[in-house]
């Protein structure tokens, strides 16, 4: 009963996410009263882009230098942040079903097009992982991180599937799990410019967890990141009810199973 329970709420959340009610964007563009980039431009250069990249005359620019050089900068220290796992759903579905170079054109710009959307909102890319796509955003952004997830699966439905349909190939949708907390910054090797360079930290594991509890198309945020969230963005989410099994971790300073919320819309 509660796995169909947690499935109506994925769908009550996709449902509202695409709907032309007010959403999170807009709460966080009338407190800060900043200038958006028009969303209906956005996504014409999204699949500008993404039309591009399927006949290869079009290269995606790098997007991870700030953060490597953010990293650089600050190696070895403990910084609070908020972790972002977005990860491909059906991808080995794709790896089966499609020529390698239809796939990696797909899978790449996938990536990347959810990359620009972090960077939209302020966010920094760590990495590139398979089909899954990891990044942060300072301690106090948590309204733009929450933000982020609700724009990513906008610009998949909007900009890139209706692209991909025009070639027959399959939808894409995703996943996104977020926590908060702090992260130590670890460099492999002696050399400051060119040793690799990551991130380590209990956020790190348990937004990749919460990842993956999400379902298709569904946004899951730690009880870390709703506690930081403004009340009106708070509004979006509901509490998950597991079974027993379904997730079992533990809050190690409360004692008591960390809380999972689910983005809901109103």
């Amino acid at each position: 009963m509660k796995d169909n329970s947690n499935k109506e709420i994925a769908k009550k959340g996709i449902e509202n996410i695409l709907s032309q009610n007010k959403n999170i964007l807009d709460i966080i563009t009338e407190e800060k009263k900043s200038h958006i980039v028009d969303f209906d431009e956005h996504i014409k250069e999204v699949q500008k882009r993404v039309y591009g990249a399927l006949h290869q005359d079009f290269q995606y620019s790098d997007v991870t230098n700030n953060s490597d050089n953010y990293l650089r900068e600050n190696v070895f220290s403990r910084i609070p942040m908020i972790v972002m796992y977005v990860d491909l759903v059906g991808s080995t579905q794709m790896i089966l079903d499609l020529p390698q170079k239809q796939l990696t054109a797909i899978v790449s710009s996938f990536a990347q097009e959810m990359a620009y959307v972090i960077q939209r909102h302020g966010g920094y890319i760590l990495k590139f992982v398979g089909d899954a796509v990891i990044g942060y955003f300072s301690e106090n952004d948590q309204d733009s991180a929450v933000s982020c997830a609700e724009s990513m699966i906008k610009v998949l439905e909007m900009g890139i599937n209706p692209i991909l349909k025009q070639y027959d190939y399959p939808d894409l949708k995703i996943k996104i799990g977020l926590d908060y907390g702090e992260n130590t910054i670890i460099r492999y090797g002696n050399n400051e410019k060119e040793s690799h360079i990551d991130l380590l930290g209990q956020s790190m594991n348990i937004a990749a967890k919460i990842q993956g509890r999400a379902h298709a198309d569904q946004i899951l945020i730690g009880g870390d990141v709703y506690a930081k969230l403004s009340p009106p963005i708070q509004e979006y989410f509901e509490k998950m009810q597991w079974d027993n099994d379904e997730w079992n971790y533990t809050n190690k300073i409360t004692g008591h199973i960390y809380p999972v919320y689910a983005y809901i819309g109103k």
